[in-house]
C-alpha cells in the first residue's frame, strides 16, 4: 500500500499543483495530505460537476489541475465534462473512487453506478487507467503518462481507485470561520422599463479595465458580448449551464487581474452552490454579475423562478464582501465602479427584460481557440 505523500510527491513532479473535489471515504488519506500542503492548492467544492468547472478555470490561468470524486458523483461531472472540457479541448486529471466495484461488496447505491464506471468513462470519451497501487515506483510512470496523454489530446484522463489503494492520514484542519459583514445595497428605482441586456453588456465593456478577464455564461449573454465586441480577453462559455461562475472561481484564484462573470438567472439557479464556494475562498478580484431577466431566453423565453429568490441576500448569506441589486443602468455603472475599487468577491444583480439584440450573431472561432487565446491572455500577466 502506498502513502499518500508519496503520491503527491508524483504528481507534483508533473507539475499538479491544484486540487478540487468532492470527499469519498476511499479518497480521505490523499485529501487530508493534499489540504495540508503548503505547496498545491485545494478548493473544496459543492458538487463534482463545480469542481470540474473550478479546475478548467484554473487551468486557463496556468495551471495543472486534479479533480478528485467518488463514483457515484461522477454523474455530477458528465455535463462540464462533455459540454466544457470537450469543446475547449480542456485537461484535467480525474481520480475518480471506485464504489460498487464487481467483486467488492459496497453500499446497494453504488452498486450500478460500480458497474458502469469504466463504461461512463468510455462513453464521455476520457481514457483511464487503474490507480497506480502497487509499488511507488509505479507512481511516477503513470503520472507522466497521465500528463502526457493530456497534453497530447487536450482532453481529461482518469484514474480509478479502489479501496485500500492509499494507506490511512492522520489529519487536522481548521473549519473556516468567515464573518460576513455584508449588507445588500439597494439601487432599484423600480422603473417600468428596464434595460437591455445589450445595454448592460455596452455598460460593463465600458466600465471593466482593459486587463480584466470576463467569463460569460452560456446562451445569449455570450453571443451578445461576442457581437458587440469580440477579445481576447473574453471567454464565450457556450456549454456548461451553471458552470460560469466555479470557472471564473477557478481563474481568480489563479491571476491578480479583475476576474468579471457574466451570469444569467437561470444558469445562477442551476449551479447555487458555486455561491457558497465562493464566498468561502473570498477571491479579491472577482465580480459576479447576475443579469436576470426572468426567463430561460435562449430556449423560448419560459420562466425561471428567480422572483422568488434574492440572489443579494443569498450573496451576502455565503459571505461575499458586498451585494448589490439595481434595476437601471446608472446605479449599475455606479455598482460596477464601485465594485471594482474594493477587494471582492462582489456580487451585482441587474433586473434587466427579455429579449435579445436583432441581430445575434454567435462566435465564430472555435470553443478550443476560443480557451487557448484566454488561457494566453491570462498567463501574460506571469510573464509579464
Amino acid at each position: 500500500m502506498i502513502r499518500a505523500d508519496e503520491v503527491l510527491m508524483a504528481a507534483y513532479e508533473q507539475k499538479f499543483d491544484f486540487y478540487t473535489g468532492v470527499p469519498c471515504s476511499f479518497l480521505a488519506p490523499l485529501i487530508n495530505r493534499v489540504v495540508s500542503d503548503s505547496d498545491v492548492l485545494y478548493v473544496g467544492a459543492t458538487s463534482e460537476g463545480e469542481a470540474v468547472a473550478i479546475a478548467a478555470g484554473a487551468w486557463l490561468a496556468g495551471r495543472e489541475t486534479v479533480v478528485m470524486c467518488q463514483n457515484s458523483g461522477l454523474g455530477n461531472t458528465v455535463n462540464p465534462l462533455t459540454s466544457l472540457n470537450w469543446p475547449f479541448r480542456i485537461p484535467t486529471l480525474l481520480v475518480v473512487t471506485w464504489r460498487g466495484q464487481p467483486g467488492y461488496p459496497d453500499e446497494p447505491q453504488h452498486e450500478l453506478m460500480g458497474q458502469m464506471t469504466t463504461a461512463l468513462l468510455n462513453l464521455m470519451r476520457v481514457p483511464y487507467r487503474p490507480f497506480p497501487v502497487a509499488t511507488k515506483t509505479a507512481l511516477a510512470p503513470a503520472f507522466a503518462s497521465a500528463r502526457a496523454a493530456m497534453k497530447k489530446y487536450g482532453r481529461p484522463f482518469a484514474f480509478v481507485m479502489p479501496k485500500g489503494a492509499i494507506s490511512e492520514e492522520s489529519f487536522s484542519e481548521n473549519p473556516l470561520r468567515i464573518k460576513s459583514l455584508c449588507k445588500i445595497v439597494d439601487l432599484c428605482c423600480r422603473q417600468s422599463i428596464r434595460p437591455t441586456r445589450a445595454e448592460a453588456l455596452e455598460c460593463i465593456l465600458k466600465v471593466i479595465p482593459h486587463e480584466a478577464a470576463v467569463i460569460a455564461t452560456t446562451g445569449k449573454c455570450g453571443r451578445e458580448l461576442f457581437t458587440l465586441y469580440d477579445s481576447e480577453q473574453h471567454f464565450y462559455q457556450v456549454g456548461s449551464m451553471g458552470g460560469a461562475s466555479a470557472l471564473g472561481l477557478g481563474v481568480a484564484l489563479n491571476v491578480q487581474r479583475p476576474v468579471i462573470v457574466l451570469d444569467g438567472d437561470g444558469a445562477a439557479l442551476m449551479k447555487m452552490g458555486n455561491m457558497a464556494t465562493i464566498g468561502a475562498q473570498r477571491p479579491r478580484n472577482m465580480l459576479h454579475i447576475i443579469l436576470d431577466n426572468g426567463v430561460h431566453d435562449s430556449t423560448g423565453g419560459q420562466a425561471t423562478v428567480s422572483a422568488c429568490v434574492s440572489f443579494p441576500s443569498i450573496a451576502c448569506d455565503c459571505s461575499y464582501a458586498t451585494a448589490t441589486a439595481t434595476d437601471d443602468l446608472t446605479s449599475f455603472k455606479e455598482a460596477l465602479q464601485e465594485a471594482l475599487a474594493r477587494p471582492g468577491p462582489h456580487l451585482v444583480h441587474l433586473l434587466i427584460r427579455p429579449g435579445s439584440m436583432a441581430r445575434l450573431g454567435r462566435p465564430t472561432i472555435l470553443p478550443s481557440d476560443v480557451a487557448r487565446r484566454f488561457k494566453r491572455f491570462l498567463t501574460s500577466e506571469r510573464r509579464s
